[in-house]
């Protein structure tokens, strides 16, 4: 059996207080909020997930804050960079509003892209790429207009305490096409064109810990139900230890950990985030799985409030 991912279908991470959260990734990137729920291990923990317009793989970045939690570090075992695309000249535009809201960026090339690097409010390191490819984000929001918005994931930079283990991986059994080498890094790409390149950092720097400003885990795209259930016996049969298929109600998950610490989950593309409010409507009020329902009233009370808000 030999498969290949399209991609990058999310990337979770860690971060602190809610409404510096949503500050940053709608008031500021403007991206849409487009599901409130719960962490399901730990419902009295938001878990928010921001996107393009309709929530479309390879666009989706989640978030589990913790207000108040312990600061992680960025290291081996982690994704270290997490990389938007944007349509081509969009840079002055996106320059221009990080200077707006005194964010400090750096430029810099790599493989011959030029890219804007930054950090969000509770230290996860990002940037900013222009590529031609990618569908556009019809979603407009504050002085974010759909010919300068974020289209989703260019893709991610990922460290690792044994790059040629994680190298094999990414290369023989997830798919990726070899791009070249650079510098310190190797490149990859995936089939989709978005969430599509992966950087893999060739030489470790000490292992990462696990806090806010820290990548969680980084899902890979499965087309359906089937595909992910090839994917599980794909995955153990090339000796990594895979969970059981787990309903997050709006994909199925199964998880491994590579051999280079990085947590991998493989998702499915459906249902969706549209299957339990409409598209129009989607990510404007809390949403619980069934099994919490019954306690909605008691989550909500231990939630932090917060609100999307334009700024300026």
């Amino acid at each position: 059996m030999n498969k290949k991912t399209m991609g990058i279908h999310h990337i979770t991470a860690i971060v602190g207080h809610p409404q510096e959260n949503v500050d940053f990734y709608a008031g500021i990137l403007g991206l849409r909020l487009v599901k409130q729920t719960v962490n399901f291990d730990d419902p009295g923990t938001y878990h928010l997930y921001f996107g393009d317009k309709g929530g479309k793989p390879g666009t989706i970045i989640t978030f589990f804050p913790w207000a108040g939690a312990r600061q992680g570090t960025i290291g081996d075992g982690q994704v270290g960079v997490t990389s938007y695309v944007v349509p081509k000249g969009a840079m002055e535009f996106w320059k221009n509003r990080l200077e707006s809201f005194n964010i400090p960026f750096t430029v810099m090339e790599r493989f011959g892209e030029e890219y804007l690097e930054f950090d969000d409010t509770h230290g996860l390191h990002l940037e900013i790429v222009e590529r031609e490819e990618g569908e556009g984000n019809t979603w407009t929001f504050g002085r974010i207009t759909p010919e300068v918005a974020i289209k989703g994931f260019g893709g991610a930079t990922l460290l690792s305490a044994q790059p040629e283990k994680t190298a094999e991986l990414l290369e023989n059994i997830m798919g990726l096409e070899f791009v070249g080498k650079e510098g310190d890094f190797t490149r990859y790409r995936s089939l989709a064109d978005i969430g599509n390149i992966i950087d893999l950092k060739l030489t470790p720097i000490g292992r990462g810990t696990m806090g806010v400003g820290t990548v969680h885990h980084i899902a890979w795209r499965a087309m359906d139900d089937q595909d992910q259930l090839e994917w599980q016996e794909y995955v153990a049969e090339n000796g990594y230890g895979v969970t059981p298929v787990q309903d997050r109600n709006y994909f199925n998950a199964i998880y491994f950990r590579e051999h280079g610490e990085i947590l991998f989950e493989i998702a499915t593309d459906p249902p969706g985030f549209a299957h339990d409010e409409s598209e129009a409507t989607m990510g404007g009020k809390l949403m619980l799985p069934e099994q919490y329902e019954q306690f909605r009233g008691q989550i909500e009370k231990s939630l932090l409030p917060f609100e999307v808000r334009e700024l300026q």
